[in-house]
C-alpha cells in the first residue's frame, strides 16, 4: 500500500517534492529550521550528515523513546 504524507512544513522548499527514499539521503539541513551551523554541529558531535543518519542515531532514538514513554504516563 502506498503511503503519502504532506511534509512541506517540515522541509525546506527545495526538498518538498523529494520522495522518502531521497529524503533519507538528503542533508540534515533539508529539515526546516536546521541551519548550516546546526548541521555542522550534528556532524561534529554525532557524525550525522543526512536525515537518515539523524533518524537512525542511537542517541536521538533513545531520547525519542524516553520522551514518548514519559508522555504516555501523563
Amino acid at each position: 500500500m502506498p503511503v503519502s504524507a504532506d511534509l512541506d512544513k517540515l522541509l525546506d522548499k527545495e526538498y518538498e517534492n523529494t520522495d522518502l527514499k531521497g529524503l533519507m539521503n538528503a542533508p540534515v539541513e533539508a529539515i526546516a529550521g536546521i541551519s548550516d551551523s546546526d548541521a555542522e554541529a550534528l556532524k561534529k558531535a554525532f557524525n550525522v550528515k543526512t536525515i537518515g543518519d539523524l533518524g537512525h542515531n542511537k542517541y536521538i532514538q533513545a531520547a525519542t523513546a524516553i520522551t514518548r514513554l514519559a508522555d504516555a504516563t501523563k
